[in-house]
C-alpha cells in the first residue's frame, strides 16, 4: 500500500502537495493554534511504493520490443483523460477550499475484492491491494490500529496465533513502520478458505461489531482509492488559502511504482459496475475526510452533474456507455 512520511509544509513555505491519511478537522479563522495544527495535519505526506528492479526487470520484453513500455490489462483505460472538476469554499474553514474531481466521484467505480480483482501483483488475484502491506501514516494511526488487534481472535483472524507471538508490524528499509507482510501478503490478510472469511481481518471485525472499517482499518487502507492532496495556493491578492483536492487514487499515486502493478481498478471497466457512484457509495470516508458541512455541499453538485442534460462532460471512461 502507498506509505506516509512527514513532511514540513506550512502557510509560509509556499506551495506544498502531499498525500495526507491523516482526518481534517473544521478550525475557526483567526485561530493561531488551529492554524499550526493544521498545518501539522498536512505534515503527513503519503510516500510512494517502492517496485524494486528485480520486479520490474521481471516484466521486460513483455510487449513488442524488450524495455518499451508494457500495455496495461485490456479494461484498463489509461490515465490521461478530459475530468470534470469543481471548486468550492469549506463551510466551516474561511482560509479552506476544496477541489473536487466530480469524474472520479460520479463515476459507478466499486471494490471488486474476490469479485474479479486481477490483483496487483501477478498471480496472486487473492490478495487484492493487499501484497505490500500497509504503511502507517503516524504513531497515532498505528496505535488506534493496535487497539483493534487487541480484539482480534483466531475465528475473525487466520494469523492470529503467528502475529500474537511474533508480532503484526515491520519496518520497510527506510525505517518506516507498516503492517507485517506474511506469506507474500499483509499479515492480517485471511486467505480463500478461512472459515471466518477472506479478506481483511480488521474489516471484518467492524463488519462484525457494527461500526465502519475505517474505524479499525489502517488511514491509507480506508482511504484507498480516493486520494486527497493538500495544496497552499497563494492568490493575487497576496492572501493564501489552503487547497484540498479530493480524486482518484489511480497508478499515478502510487508513485513510480504504481506503473509495474500487474493490474489497478479505478480505471478498469470491470471495476465500474457499481450500483451506487461513488460519492455515495464512499460516503463515511469521504465525511471523515471532508467533513460533514462540506460533504454536502459535495453532494448537491454530484447530484447536479448527473441531474444534468445527458451525455455528461468529461464521463469517466471506465464507466459502462
Amino acid at each position: 500500500m502507498p506509505k506516509t512520511k512527514k513532511a514540513k509544509p506550512g502557510k509560509d513555505t509556499g506551495k506544498v502537495s502531499a498525500d495526507v491519511t491523516a482526518t481534517t478537522s473544521a478550525a475557526p479563522a483567526g485561530a493561531d493554534a488551529e492554524r499550526q495544527a493544521k498545518a501539522a495535519r498536512i505534515a503527513h505526506a503519503a510516500k510512494s511504493v517502492k517496485v524494486s528492479k528485480k520486479a520490474k526487470g521481471k516484466n521486460e520484453g513483455k510487449g513488442k520490443g524488450k524495455g518499451k513500455d508494457i500495455a496495461p490489462e485490456p479494461d484498463e483505460k489509461g490515465l490521461d483523460f478530459p475530468r470534470a472538476w469543481v471548486e468550492f469554499a469549506d463551510p466551516d474553514d474561511e482560509e479552506q477550499v476544496y477541489r473536487c474531481d466530480l469524474t472520479w466521484l460520479t463515476s459507478r467505480w466499486t471494490c471488486v475484492f474476490g469479485n474479479g480483482c486481477q490483483g496487483i501483483k501477478e498471480g496472486r488475484p487473492d490478495d487484492g491491494c493487499c501484497t505490500l502491506g500497509a504503511h502507517f501514516s503516524d504513531e497515532d494511526d498505528e496505535q488506534r490500529v493496535a487497539g483493534h488487534v487487541a480484539r482480534l481472535t483466531p475465528e475473525v483472524w487466520q494469523f492470529h496465533d503467528v502475529g500474537s507471538a511474533t508480532g503484526w508490524t515491520q519496518t520497510d528499509e527506510d525505517g518506516d513502520r507498516q503492517t507485517r507482510r506474511w506469506k507474500g501478503s499483509c499479515i492480517f490478510q485471511n486467505r480463500p478458505g478461512f472459515a471466518g472469511g477472506a479478506g481483511c481481518a480488521l474489516h471484518i471485525l467492524a463488519v462484525r461489531e457494527g461500526v465502519e472499517p475505517l474505524e479499525t482499518k489502517p488511514d491509507v487502507c480506508w482511504q484507498l482509492p480516493v486520494r486527497r492532496t493538500y495544496d497552499w495556493i497563494e492568490r493575487p491578492d497576496d492572501t493564501k488559502v489552503l487547497q484540498v483536492s479530493i480524486g482518484e487514487y489511480d497508478r499515478r499515486g502510487w508513485g513510480p511504482g504504481g506503473h509495474d502493478l500487474h493490474w489497478y481498478c479505478t480505471t478498469a471497466t470491470s471495476a465500474h459496475v457499481g450500483e451506487r457512484p461513488v460519492y455515495v457509495s464512499y460516503r463515511p470516508e469521504l465525511v471523515e475526510m471532508m467533513g460533514q458541512a462540506a460533504y454536502d455541499v459535495l453532494v448537491g453538485l454530484c447530484e447536479a452533474r448527473l441531474a444534468s442534460q445527458l451525455p455528461l462532460v468529461a464521463p469517466h471512461p471506465a464507466d459502462p456507455s
